[in-house]
């Protein structure tokens, strides 16, 4: 089942089910894609959708990072429900095994020089691992390899 489908029939069901919580994240995920699908023009198919529950799961960390400075645990309890929520309509989640080999494979095709080639190697490596894991990770272990 496509993931847009299982979203609408998750939002359903949530109504059916009177959780709030699942329901609000639902549709925020739908009205990003709506969003993004009209500001864009971009299609509403499993791609945008996995690109748009990325980002909000990268804005709720940045969200629980200011929380804390400001001691708000309630707050931070509640984002990390979202957050969890969010997480069970990404693909299964790369090992770190599995993303060290997919970088040893790109750098082996592409050969950087140095970090000047961290665009061609992001390039090449954001495809394979878009949406599977935090592409903030990849960019660092990158970052790192190249600089070696």
């Amino acid at each position: 089942m496509a993931l847009v489908e299982q979203l609408n029939q998750d939002m359903i069901q949530a109504m059916k089910e009177k959780n709030k919580e699942v329901l609000s994240v639902l549709r925020m995920v739908k009205g990003a894609m709506q969003l993004e699908h009209i500001n864009h023009k971009k299609e509403l198919n499993d791609e945008l959708a996995i690109d748009v529950i990325s980002r909000e799961i990268k804005t709720r960390n940045e969200s629980i990072r200011e929380f804390a400075k400001g001691n708000r645990q309630d707050l931070i309890d509640a984002t990390q429900k979202e957050i969890e929520i969010l997480k069970t309509y990404l693909p299964e989640q790369l090992s770190e095994d599995e993303l060290n080999q997919i970088i040893d494979e790109v750098f082996e095709t592409i050969q950087p020089t140095g970090p000047s080639d961290m665009g061609k190697v992001m390039k090449e490596i954001t495809p394979k691992v878009k949406g599977k894991c935090d592409m903030s990770v990849v960019s660092n272990k990158i970052k790192e390899k190249l600089s070696k």
